[in-house]
């Protein structure tokens, strides 16, 4: 897929439904109450979609380190029991969170080697307020395959990488987390408030509207980061917004030069607290 269609716009998505190679995705969540999204995609949901619990689905089990949401090493058995083709099988991802959790999935998708992947753009907000059809039934298994994947390894980066580059002139490290949070000013969930030594703040609501839907022009947001050689490693809270600024820099063709810290500012902590 060119870059450009990694966004759906909802009609798009309204017309491509019939599709007998699409798999939509469900990936409302919310941080404080757990099983919200599953009861909000049980009440209503695009037709023929399927839901995938951010914690669940598109995250591993906690550890002492690893951050909140580590990267689920069983990814590709998930897409598989969804009958997903790699390389062939068009996946659509939706949230009602201006891309937080979609993005996730979007990012695993691709880490994984699948490149058919899109995000609805404006969500589940847009979708409902066009007035296109819900449903509240559950779809029935798709036939499930073996997903067959390969992993982009040099996408991610691990603490050690990060501790021994710290601050080293051939990284631009971003923090995607609010600016409250960069500047230590809140913390609502980690044990520590404050940012990463030499991290920069993009906040990730930036790459969206109010509505959910995608700013035109992505390059204006990254004005910042200079045409060069120097890599851009990304990280937030734990590996899940700062996929939203992965795929802005998509959009804006810098992502060739972008990792993921996937542990984040709570995997960064836990060797602050532990030590």
């Amino acid at each position: 897929m060119k870059q450009s269609s990694f966004i759906i716009k909802p009609e798009q998505l309204l017309e491509d439904l019939k599709q007998e190679d699409i798999v939509v995705i469900d990936c409302r969540f919310n941080l404080q109450d757990r099983d919200w999204g599953y009861r909000q995609y049980i009440n209503s949901h695009i037709p023929n979609a399927y839901y995938l619990d951010l914690e669940k689905n598109l995250s591993a089990p906690i550890k002492n380190h690893g951050g909140r949401h580590p990267l689920p090493i069983n990814f590709p058995e998930t897409l598989g029991k969804l009958g997903i083709v790699a390389g062939k099988s068009r996946i659509v991802a939706y949230d009602d969170s201006r891309f937080a959790f979609a993005a996730r999935l979007w990012w695993l998708a691709r880490y994984w080697g699948h490149e058919q992947v899109q995000i609805l753009d404006g969500g589940w907000q847009a979708w409902q307020e066009l007035g296109y059809p819900i449903e509240n039934k559950i779809p029935g298994p798709r036939k499930s395959c073996l997903f067959e994947s390969k992993p982009n390894l040099d996408w991610t980066i691990e603490h050690s990488q990060l501790q021994e580059h710290l601050n080293s002139q051939g990284v631009i490290l971003i923090d995607s987390r609010d600016q409250k949070r960069y500047l230590g000013q809140s913390e609502p969930i980690d044990p520590i408030a404050g940012h990463i030594p030499g991290a920069i703040n993009h906040p990730y609501l930036r790459v969206s509207d109010e509505q959910g839907y995608l700013l035109e022009d992505q390059k204006d947001l990254w004005q910042d980061i200079p045409d060069s050689n120097k890599e851009i490693w990304v990280y937030c809270g734990s590996g899940v917004t700062a996929c939203v600024n992965l795929f802005s820099l998509e959009q804006a063709g810098l992502f060739k030069r972008a990792k993921l810290y996937p542990g984040g500012w709570s995997d960064w902590c836990s060797y602050l607290v532990n030590n």
